[in-house]
C-alpha cells in the first residue's frame, strides 16, 4: 500500500478567524495570525488498484493573486492535476477508482478526466453534482461500524469510506490502513491542523451542527488509533505523510 500526494498549490496562507472562527458569536480571534495554505489531493495505489481521493480543481480555473484582508489564498500553482499525477508516475487509464470527499470544485475539478473510473461519492454529493451513468457509485456505507463511526463502506482492502457530514451535506472521509497506522484522508473537516488539536471549526459549512459531531468523531478516533491526519489545505499534511507522524492530541 502506497500512499501519494498529488502536489497543485504551495505557498498560501489562511487567516486564524476563517481557520477557526466556524460557530463562533464573536470574533475572538486574531485577524493577524496565519497558517500556511497548500492544495493537495492524495492517490493511493494498492498494488493491484490506483485509487484517487479527490480530483483538484479545473485546468481551466486562472490563478489569482492574493488580496487584502483576503481570508484564504491557496497559493501558487505548482501543477494542473493532471500533470501533477503524471509526474507520480500515473496515466489516466490506470485509475480505477476515484474517491469523492466532497463536491467543491477544488476536489471534484478533474472527474471528466477518468471517464473509465468508477466514482464513489455520497448520494447527497452526486445530486449536487448532477452525476449520473454507470460509473456513478452512490456510497450508502452499508459495510457497518468502523471504530466509533457508526457507518463505513469498504472500498478495497484496507479503504474505508465514512460519512462525515457538515462542510458539506454529504461530505465524507477516507482511512486507509496500512503498516499498523491509519491515515485518514478527510477532505476539509479542518482546513488546518490547529484547528483539529484545539477543536475549532472553520468558517466553511452548510450544517455547524453536524461539523460539531463530525470534528468530534475524528478526534475520538484520532485518540484512539495512531492516525496521520491528512488535509487538503496545510502542508503539514505533505511532512505527516513524509514522516508517517502521528496526530498527538
Amino acid at each position: 500500500m502506497k500512499i501519494e500526494a498529488v502536489r497543485l498549490y504551495e505557498g498560501g496562507y489562511m487567516t486564524q478567524p476563517f481557520a477557526m472562527g466556524g460557530g463562533v458569536s464573536e470574533p475572538i480571534f486574531d485577524e493577524t495570525k496565519t497558517y500556511p495554505s497548500s492544495l493537495q489531493n492524495y492517490v493511493i495505489d494498492t498494488g493491484s488498484e490506483v485509487i484517487l481521493i479527490d480530483t483538484g480543481i479545473p485546468k481551466e480555473s486562472p490563478d489569482a493573486p492574493p488580496k487584502e484582508g483576503q481570508k484564504i489564498y491557496q497559493g501558487k500553482r505548482i501543477d494542473d492535476y493532471m500533470t501533477a499525477l503524471e509526474k507520480l508516475g500515473y496515466r489516466p487509464e490506470q485509475v480505477t477508482k476515484i474517491l469523492l470527499t466532497h463536491k467543491h470544485p477544488d476536489h471534484s475539478g478533474e472527474l471528466r478526466s477518468f471517464p473509465h473510473a468508477k466514482i464513489y461519492l455520497s448520494g447527497a454529493e452526486a445530486d449536487a453534482l448532477k452525476l449520473e451513468g454507470d460509473n456513478i457509485i452512490r456510497v450508502t456505507y452499508e459495510d457497518g461500524p468502523y471504530h466509533n463511526f457508526e457507518k463505513s463502506e469498504k472500498i478495497a482492502e484496507g479503504v474505508y469510506f465514512l460519512p462525515a457530514p457538515g462542510h458539506t451535506k454529504g461530505n465524507s472521509i477516507v482511512i486507509v490502513e496500512a503498516d499498523g497506522l491509519f491515515y485518514m484522508i478527510h477532505g476539509d473537516i479542518t482546513y488546518t491542523d490547529a484547528a483539529l488539536i484545539e477543536n475549532r471549526l472553520s468558517v466553511v459549512f452548510e450544517d455547524v451542527e453536524a461539523a460539531r459531531e463530525t470534528l468530534l468523531k475524528a478526534r475520538t478516533f484520532i485518540q484512539e488509533n495512531p492516525t496521520v491526519y491528512l488535509s487538503t489545505h496545510t502542508p503539514e499534511s505533505l511532512t505527516s505523510l513524509e514522516e508517517k507522524r502521528i496526530m498527538k492530541l
